[in-house]
């Protein structure tokens, strides 16, 4: 890493890969702006995965990662519960293997029914109305209750499919309270990323609304790829370009590297 680089902060769903399709020269992407001197980092509201399978799966794709390298908006999630529960202490987990990994990993126990302390909700894709019962009826107890992220949608092959913010939604509607929000770009993220990769970065990302936010909470330049949820014509479901249009604005990873690598300076 190059002393007067900002380190390079970049999601996943949507800029690296769709679903599990890789998006076509992002991996040889990230390998440019590291050999320009860039450290590329990865922050994911996806909480779905496991982050060793997430470094792995970055491997995959030609992007060399360590698990140091990824922050999921369930390591924030755990992260942000941990600071406030004793260990130990019971989390229903209305979530994937990643949430369920990230507490343990932090010291909490994950459970699938009442009673408990705490109720995380992420993406998965075997939510039911069995464990919407279950989780709202630990919410209407006095469990607290943290989302992931609240991302409507989350980008795959072909188009985009419900995301974590809908059950989150769900969850609320059915226990009558609304969720603190862990990952992207709520303060409990914004936090993590300044405690793991410094204070001076650049925010890549498809979703004005999480990405270019959490640039805004950093205080840090965001650039907009065209490869995933925002498209020039917003579609259902997806996002517009803002106006006014953030500092860098592409159609993927690939077509970003030689403006940021050109645009981005010290200070």
């Amino acid at each position: 890493m190059t002393p007067d680089r900002p380190v390079v902060c970049c999601d996943l769903d949507g800029v690296v890969w769709r679903g599990d399709e890789p998006i076509p020269g992002a991996g040889a992407a990230i390998s440019e702006l590291r050999q320009a001197g860039f450290r590329v980092v990865f922050v994911s509201n996806n909480s779905s995965q496991p982050v060793k399978e997430v470094a792995a799966k970055l491997r995959a794709t030609g992007a060399p990662a360590s698990t140091e390298d990824v922050i999921t908006s369930a390591v924030s999630a755990a992260a942000l519960l941990a600071s406030a529960l004793e260990p130990g202490a019971p989390v229903l987990a209305c979530a994937g293997r990643g949430v369920v990994e990230a507490l343990e990993e932090a010291g909490l126990r994950p459970v699938t029914r009442p009673p408990a302390t705490a109720v995380v909700v992420g993406l998965h894709r075997d939510f039911d109305f069995d464990e919407l019962d279950r989780a709202s009826a630990a919410v209407r107890s006095g469990a607290r209750f943290v989302a992931t992220n609240l991302d409507a949608t989350y980008p795959v092959s072909g188009g985009m499919i419900p995301g974590s913010g809908a059950i989150a939604a769900a969850v609320a509607t059915a226990a009558g309270r609304a969720p603190e929000v862990a990952g992207k770009p709520e303060r409990p993220m914004a936090d993590l990323i300044r405690r793991r990769f410094g204070s001076k970065g650049v925010v890549i990302g498809d979703r004005p609304s999480t990405d270019g936010a959490l640039a805004v909470a950093l205080d840090w330049q965001f650039a907009l790829v065209l490869s995933g949820v925002t498209q020039r014509e917003a579609r259902p479901g997806g996002e517009a370009i803002p106006d006014p249009a953030p500092p860098f604005v592409t159609a993927d990873l690939a077509a970003l590297v030689p403006q940021l690598v050109e645009g981005t300076t010290a200070g």
